[in-house]
Formats: structure tokens, C-alpha cells, sequence
């Protein structure tokens, strides 16, 4: 289960060091696999591959003719790059992929339970704010409303 957000510099080649306290999980997770792609929101997202290919398989029986779906594939699907660690625990972000989720110098990770999102700096402070302001409605989100912290 991963959790929690870190945040992480990219080295010259676009190459980020996963953190010790996931990688061993990630990697036995993953088989030593992974698949890295775009989401719709304009981050990365980091799976293990046993985890992807259902969630893969679930968006392509989507209908190809509806444009939204189409979109989604082309996304989500069509920016999928099977990774694997190199010897250092290090993870190559591909430059089309960077280009795409603004990723610079500094990024975070940000652990999602069974995968990983990847924000640019500036993206995940506009997904925080974004949640604050969201969170500020009196009625709790459905399947929230038993919750107690």
C-alpha cells in the first residue's frame, strides 16, 4: 500500500530515484515491472505491471467511436511505456511524458494505495488547493458520510 507524498529533483538525463521506503514494495509488487503513463489530469501515473494490465484491459473494451473514450485510450493507453528500475532504483522518465505532466527539476510522488501519481511542482499545489476548496462544502463527498477522524 503506498501512501503518502515526496517530493523528489529529477537528475540532468530525467531519471528519478524512487525512495528506499517504497521501492522494495514496488518492485515485489511489480515483479521488477512497471508501467508508467499519462493520466487525464495532467500527471503521471506509476503502476505495477500486475496491477495495469486489468485497468488496461477495462479501458480498451471502451467504445472506440465515442470521442471521450477514444481520448481516454489515446491518453492513458497510447503514452504507456513499460519501465523497470535500473540498478541504482532509479526510474527514467521518458521526455514526451515529462513534456506532458510540466514535470521539471522538482516533482512528487504521491502515493495512491496500489500506484503512484507523479506531479510537477506547481500541479500538486493546484491539486491541494483544489481539495481544500472542494472540501469546504458542508456535505461530505458519497461513501464519505460515516467517516470519522
Amino acid at each position: 500500500m503506498f501512501q503518502g507524498a515526496t517530493q523528489l529533483s529529477l537528475d540532468a538525463k530525467g531519471r528519478m530515484a524512487i525512495p528506499a521506503r517504497h521501492r522494495d514494495a514496488l518492485v515485489k509488487a511489480g515483479e521488477g515491472r512497471f508501467v508508467l503513463t499519462a493520466h487525464p489530469h495532467r500527471c503521471l501515473i506509476l503502476y505495477p505491471e500486475p496491477a495495469w494490465l486489468p485497468i488496461r484491459d477495462q479501458i480498451l473494451k471502451a467504445p472506440s467511436f465515442d470521442p471521450r473514450s477514444a481520448a481516454l485510450k489515446r491518453v492513458m493507453v497510447g503514452n504507456a511505456r513499460d519501465e523497470v528500475l535500473d540498478s541504482a532504483g532509479r526510474l527514467l522518465l521518458a521526455p514526451e511524458l515529462r513534456d506532458y505532466a510540466g514535470l521539471d527539476k522538482q516533482v512528487f510522488l504521491v502515493g495512491m494505495g496500489g500506484y503512484f501519481e507523479i506531479w510537477s511542482e506547481a500541479g500538486w499545489k493546484r491539486q491541494n488547493e483544489a481539495a481544500f476548496e472542494a472540501l469546504q462544502a458542508l456535505e461530505p463527498p458519497p461513501g464519505f458520510e460515516g467517516i470519522s477522524l
